[in-house]
């Protein structure tokens, strides 16, 4: 279901040292394979991001859970509760990538933990479907990137609404032409929730026997055990990337996806923590503006008082209508220009007026309107029951299948995340900063 995912994307995860030696598994999964053929997936990373995206990932035919990994005891534990006890389970996900009975993998884990799992694994002969953002820090970008390339292995990007028919339609509406000249994309991510703000359940057995926190913090700074920044990771910037990776991530995915954008400019943004004041680090409320060189603005915020636990949207200004998407619904409302540019006369003397307003009747004679009305509004609404997140596996699983591109590549993910971070980098540095959408570069401001 859509709202499963709301404010729910932690993970706490796997492997301390990047792995070495590990030669590719080509097998059968770097050849066209059958549809016919069983996927057999390992997670990596399975908190409640990862357990939730391996749910739907099983919705998808053909598809069978055979391995998992995580840093928490108890993860593993439920893993086995939820698929199996011959779902085989460890803390290392050096050992899921060793074996040969896996084909692809999905990495759920904390951010900082992404590219060296994904480079892992791509390097071991896996396909990988990676939890946005698809980077925590912009050097991730190139690797993750090349390393597919060289590997040729598949790797999807899991931000979803790329696979959504509402977006899809969104993108037809607005390649018609329908709003006319798009020159506006207003978009929001809202949360008011304790969850919403991270503040996800520590377990009542976390320790470092249950948990392995070397592991977990890798290549971020060695700090005593903490049971907070294990389970709640998004809340500290070494291991997340603040509400921008998290939220700004997919509103960046869906404009980019929409109108064809490889991406901003430039970007200024302003962010504090508000309201959690209880040592993180990471912004609670940040607002971001950003040029696009398509010849329209971004205008992007996340907040934490829109009345309800969560709520998102996008609308979309052009010279001749809007477009907004809420929830599983896209809707249309046209307003064509004027063909007349009207008058004021009413400061001029009675005299002028009237000899305006005759000379402007002549060029534009009145007319009266005759004919069926026109439809100003549209809506389209997915069905019932809609998931967009199956729909990102189901192509996933497909790309696996028969090596076709997937929707969300690597190049498509470090655009839409690179351009997420430079929210927090300007928030940083307290200045406008600079972006090549197309060599996917910071520039000098």
């Amino acid at each position: 279901m859509l709202d499963r995912r709301k404010f729910i994307q932690a993970a706490a995860m796997a492997a301390t040292a990047t792995a070495t030696n590990l030669k590719p598994l080509l097998a059968q999964s770097s050849q066209t394979r059958s549809p016919n053929d069983m996927i057999h997936l390992a997670l990596i990373g399975a908190g409640i991001q990862g357990q939730h995206d391996t749910e739907i990932a099983l919705e998808v035919p053909g598809v069978k859970l055979v391995a998992a990994a995580d840093c928490y005891d108890g993860r593993l534990t439920h893993c086995k509760e939820l698929w199996g006890q011959d779902v085989f389970t460890t803390r290392d996900y050096r050992e899921i990538l060793a074996r040969t009975d896996v084909d692809a993998v999905l990495i759920a884990t904390p951010d900082h933990w992404h590219k060296t799992a994904a480079v892992d694994a791509m390097k071991a002969g896996k396909d990988v479907y990676l939890e946005k953002p698809m980077i925590h820090v912009y050097p991730d970008g190139p690797e993750i990137i090349e390393t597919a390339r060289s590997t040729n292995r598949i790797l999807q990007v899991g931000s979803q609404r790329v696979s959504s028919v509402i977006y899809a339609k969104a993108k037809e509406l607005l390649a018609s032409g329908i709003i006319g000249k798009l020159n506006m994309v207003s978009a929001y991510w809202d949360r008011n929730s304790s969850l919403g703000a991270w503040n996800y359940s520590v377990p009542l057995d976390a320790s470092t026997e249950t948990c392995d926190w070397p592991r977990f913090l890798g290549s971020a700074p060695k700090i005593p055990w903490n049971a907070e920044r294990f389970f709640q990771w998004r809340k500290w910037k070494d291991y997340g990337s603040g509400v921008a990776g998290d939220l700004f991530v997919h509103l960046f995915s869906g404009t980019h996806f929409i109108t064809g954008a490889h991406g901003p400019t430039r970007a200024m943004a302003t962010g504090a923590i508000r309201y959690w004041k209880d040592g993180r680090d990471a912004d609670d409320v940040l607002l971001a503006l950003f040029d696009y060189p398509e010849g329209f603005n971004l205008s992007l915020h996340v907040n934490f008082v829109d009345g309800g636990e969560e709520s998102e949207g996008f609308l979309f200004t052009g010279s001749e209508g809007l477009m907004t998407i809420g929830g599983n619904t896209v809707s249309v409302t046209r307003t064509p220009p004027e063909t007349e540019p009207g008058y004021t006369v009413s400061t001029f003397a009675e005299a002028m007026q009237k000899e305006y307003i005759e000379q402007y009747e002549k060029k534009y004679p009145p007319k009266h309107f005759s004919g069926p009305l026109p439809e100003n509004v549209q809506k389209f609404t997915a069905p019932e029951g809609y998931s967009d997140s199956y729909d990102h596996f189901h192509n996933f699983f497909d790309s696996v299948r028969t090596r076709k591109p997937v929707v969300e590549d690597p190049t498509f993910g470090f655009r839409a995340a690179g351009a997420a971070l430079l929210s927090n980098l300007s928030v940083e540095r307290g200045e406008v900063v600079h972006w090549n959408p197309e060599t996917m570069k910071l520039e000098r401001s």
